[in-house]
């Protein structure tokens, strides 16, 4: 089931757990799964590729980031990071990260978070371009437009 579930998001990656993560509670310290579900949003938005991340144009800023933890994960283990698009508003994305143990076959952590076009020579908040719109559209359909 883990598995099917990787497979259907758009974005994926595997990082390893390195033992510096770890805290004094023998486990992965929580401000890691927020650095994790970064690279996920990152990765995702990389590879979208319609989206400035040079910060020289409109580009995206992080409104807000949330993360549910499930089960703790420790050293050694690769995590799976998954990331998809749940929702598309005129102004914002809002997203959806997942990280898996992949030691544990199981999921870890889910983290949504929220995107905000910004206008980096204006210096204020900007609506979502159309090629992002059509380009994350054309990946998860009209279903995700609010």
């Amino acid at each position: 089931m883990i598995n099917s579930e990787i497979e259907k998001a758009f974005f994926k990656t595997e990082l390893p757990v390195k033992w510096g993560e770890m805290d004094a509670a023998q486990h992965v310290n929580n401000v890691n799964y927020l650095r994790w579900a970064e690279s996920g949003r990152i990765g995702f938005y990389e590879k979208l590729g319609t989206i400035d991340l040079d910060f020289k144009a409109v580009g995206i800023i992080l409104a807000w980031q949330d993360c549910k933890y499930i089960f703790p994960v420790t050293y050694p283990d690769t995590v799976t990071i998954t990331f998809d698009v749940i929702e598309l508003h005129k102004d914002r994305i809002i997203g959806e990260c997942k990280i898996y143990s992949n030691h544990h076959n199981r999921i870890a952590a889910v983290s949504k978070s929220s995107v905000m076009a910004y206008d980096f020579k204006a210096l204020k908040k900007a609506a979502i371009p159309e090629s992002w719109k059509d380009s994350i559209v054309k990946i998860y359909g009209d279903s995700i437009l609010k």
